[in-house]
């Protein structure tokens, strides 16, 4: 049985701008074959299992040509696997998508094509240029600046290209840039339109460079400015000024190295994204199995039979798994009855919730000794509590719990350890010092990021932002500056804390 091919638009960068559709075949794929342009967090979205193949194509080297590329979707698509061809952009605009189409319809290999948000449109949009505005510019064309413009066997038809649109984009022209300006004022283009080239646009490194038609291309050259760059040439450049929105992102321009756990890092990432930082994740800490299972199956028994007056959870990983475990043995929420929960914070609260169970007590302050504050107000003398919770964890709840009376099963569930698998890439940027902002969520990061990297001394010229005092602490023991400091012990309390202090520092320097 033949499988699926999907040439799956990847957007222009912004991984946020990947369609509904393209997120879910990316999803579901056996293999995807992606491009350089594919952001690679994209990828995130597979199943462990989906086999990865690049196919990156720059212009002084290819990973695989075109006709390799096209042998491969056949290749696959023959052998029932669900295919994902990841293109930037839109499979369809310059992308060479028709043309993998058109092998796979030889081939008799089913194809779809599910449609991407193109460079063309968001990258001026992200740098504040609109391709079409009322008074300004009623209409727009995008052509390639690929191909050589002087070659006798050019396509463009720069007569026509000149004056038939108000806006003019090209794609992939900066290495021609020179050529383009000559032939558009060779045809009747003004020497003073207006020109934008916008480089990774929608992505936190973009760059954007304005000029005039007949000074754009010495601009860029003393710029040294590279691909990937959208050329924009028309008056709406002039609105750039009112409409810039993207750069104007309080962390825009800042690189931020987030070191949770790959599953946890999304939320700190996201926060951070939204705000306009690059995000570096490089995982610190691998979340691993540990427990007893006749420890773990004595504990739910006993919970089952009502013996416990509080369970308390001091994570969202505590959360999991066991609930996990719970439901190995058939039973769901209805097993707490009539037990008390406890949540050490928001993050861990919220996991309760999404498994129909709303805490009693939440702390002020997200750490153990918040904890133990809230239960200042509860009577604990001779009550049995149930705590699952990683292996190595404080013992500082445990202690201040049994002082306030009560009996405390602790439950290991798991552990936190180094992880194996981390890309030398990445370690290889966060080593070089290239970013700008390291964060740290936990004191196992900390230690742990200190494991992988033979120490933190690399560190020093970062700002150091913390979760909280005991991470704080904690990476000051590794000689770290800790410039930030979240008053709210959470992965969003952390995210305004960075915030913050970048728009206290900007308010500064305008001051």
């Amino acid at each position: 049985m033949n499988g699926l091919v999907s040439l799956v638009g990847a957007g222009p960068g912004d991984p946020g701008l990947i369609t509904v559709l393209g997120a879910r075949r990316i999803g579901e794929a056996d293999v995807v074959v992606y491009d350089r342009l594919a952001n690679p967090r994209l990828l995130d979205g597979a199943r462990h299992d989906t086999e990865m193949i690049y196919a990156g194509k720059q212009p002084d080297r290819h990973a695989m040509t075109q006709d390799e590329i096209n042998g491969l979707l056949v290749e696959r698509g023959l052998a029932g696997q669900r295919v994902v061809r990841l293109k930037g952009g839109d499979p369809y605009v310059f992308g060479r998508g028709g043309e993998e189409a058109i092998a796979l319809r030889r081939a008799g290999v089913a194809f779809e094509v599910v449609p991407g948000v193109t460079s063309a449109v968001a990258a001026p949009a992200y740098a504040g240029v609109p391709v079409t505005h009322r008074g300004v510019a009623a209409s727009f064309a995008v052509i390639t600046g690929h191909e050589d413009p002087d070659k006798d066997e050019s396509s463009i038809d720069w007569a026509a290209i000149a004056g038939g649109a108000d806006t003019l984009v090209f794609l992939m022209g900066v290495k021609t840039l020179p050529q383009i300006s000559r032939q558009l004022i060779a045809h009747g283009r003004r020497a003073d339109t207006p020109v934008a080239l916008v480089r990774w646009g929608t992505t936190p490194r973009q760059t954007t460079l304005t000029g005039r038609l007949d000074d754009i291309a010495e601009l860029a050259a003393d710029a040294g400015l590279k691909p990937p760059v959208v050329i924009v040439v028309g008056d709406v450049v002039t609105l750039r000024g009112p409409l810039g929105w993207f750069e104007e992102r309080p962390l825009f321009g800042l690189t931020v190295v987030v070191t949770r756990a790959r599953a946890q890092a999304s939320e700190l990432s996201r926060l951070l994204e939204d705000q306009g930082a690059e995000v570096i994740e490089l995982p610190a800490i691998e979340i691993e199995e540990s427990f007893d299972g006749a420890q773990v199956a004595g504990a739910i028994q006993r919970l089952a039979a009502h013996e416990y007056a509080w369970v308390v959870f001091t994570s969202a990983n505590g959360v999991e798994r066991f609930f996990d475990h719970l439901a190995s043995t058939g039973l769901d929420a209805r097993a707490f009855g009539g037990a008390l929960l406890a949540a050490i914070g928001p993050g861990t609260a919220a996991a309760l919730v999404q498994r129909g169970l709303r805490p009693d007590l939440v702390p002020d302050e997200f750490v153990a000794e918040g904890l133990l504050q809230a239960f200042g107000g509860h009577d604990l003398a001779g009550r049995r509590i149930l705590l699952p919770r990683a292996d190595a964890a404080r013992r500082e709840l445990i202690d201040g719990l049994e002082a306030a009376g009560a009996a405390v099963d602790e439950l290991i569930l798991y552990r936190s350890s180094v992880p194996a698998d981390v890309p030398a890439e990445t370690l290889g940027r966060v080593r070089s010092g290239d970013f700008d902002i390291v964060t740290f969520a936990s004191s196992s990061t900390v230690r742990n990021l200190a494991s992988l990297l033979g120490g933190l001394e690399g560190l020093n010229g970062a700002t150091v932002a913390s979760i909280g005092p005991i991470t704080s602490a904690t990476a000051r023991e590794h000689g770290l500056d800790v410039a930030i400091e979240a008053e709210e012990h959470s992965v969003p309390g952390l995210a305004r804390a960075i915030v913050d202090h970048f728009t206290r520092e900007e308010a500064d320097v305008n001051a």
